[in-house]
């Protein structure tokens, strides 16, 4: 697999889900992996101070880095996609910006990813448009006092149908209007390319129009959403790809293991797993 130049992380809410939270940061260390990244952990925009450092704790313990968290989204499993766009949860996304960001800080992650948030019935989609840019606009500003980028993402329709933001190229508009409006540069694109193939984007063309923009990349197999090798993508091309248009940040894995987790990395040599020397 064309992977030697790339340097990957996990994403410890979607993998190693067997073990209770706090115990996934060592179940990664122990197969191999010295970065991780997580979705928002926590019940609520503000928990409690001693579960923040509780869970900085373990991942500090078990040697790894956290490089990638997402802001609140609201309650995922009942099919919220992110608050930024909502009227009715924007006060609990900008409860939770100077939280995420203080904990990402304490850990010297620097990838902080605001989910747009789903379409609402009875709201002008315009107004929704507005209040995204405010509030990733903030999100925006928050990060950059702690040297951070904020990353968004473009979803699959199948599985999102309420989410706007279903193509590379209008997530890449989304970033690029938080930046005027801010003047900052620090808001950039998740390219997810288990999302964007199941909406039938051609992701070399992807790769290719848009790795300058990249702020942080995830992938997982498609139909199915398991680890490379499971479905129908071609990750030694994707991978290919990758490197040869100059990207140079993480790819996460953010995959639902087919069987336990740890048996599901043998597409991805120990080796390739840790930390890559003198990368940034």
């Amino acid at each position: 697999m064309s992977a030697d130049a790339l340097r990957f992380d996990i994403n410890l809410s979607i993998l190693f889900t067997e073990l209770p939270l706090l115990e996934r940061p060592a179940a990664a260390a122990a197969a191999g992996f010295s970065e991780i990244e997580l979705w928002w952990p926590f019940d609520g925009p503000g928990p409690a101070d001693a579960e923040l450092d509780t869970l900085a704790a373990a991942i500090r313990d078990a040697g790894v880095d956290l490089v990638g968290l997402n802001f609140d989204a609201g309650h995922m499993p009942g099919g919220d996609r992110g608050l930024v766009s909502r009227p009715a949860q924007s006060l609990r996304f900008r409860d939770n910006v100077d939280v995420a960001t203080g904990f990402a800080a304490s850990l010297d992650c620097r990838v902080l990813n605001a989910l747009y948030g789903n379409r609402e019935d009875g709201v002008d989609p315009r107004a929704q448009d507005e209040l995204a840019l405010e509030n990733l606009g903030l999100a925006a500003e928050a990060a950059d006092r702690i040297g951070a980028i904020v990353v968004v993402e473009a979803l699959n329709s199948d599985e999102n149908p309420r989410y706007p933001l279903t193509t590379a190229a209008g997530a890449v508009a989304v970033a690029d209007k938080v930046n005027a409006r801010t003047g900052l540069t620090n808001t950039t694109f998740l390219c997810d390319l288990y999302h964007l193939a199941r909406n039938g984007e051609d992701l070399p063309t992807v790769i290719d129009t848009y790795a300058a923009r990249f702020g942080h990349v995830q992938i997982a197999d498609t139909p199915g959403r398991g680890q490379p090798g499971s479905g129908e993508l071609d990750f030694d091309e994707l991978f290919r790809r990758l490197v040869a248009a100059g990207y140079t940040g993480r790819v996460g894995l953010e995959y639902k293991p087919v069987g336990p987790s740890a048996d599901s990395f043998g597409w991805l040599p120990r080796e390739l797993r840790g930390l890559k020397g003198g990368a940034g």
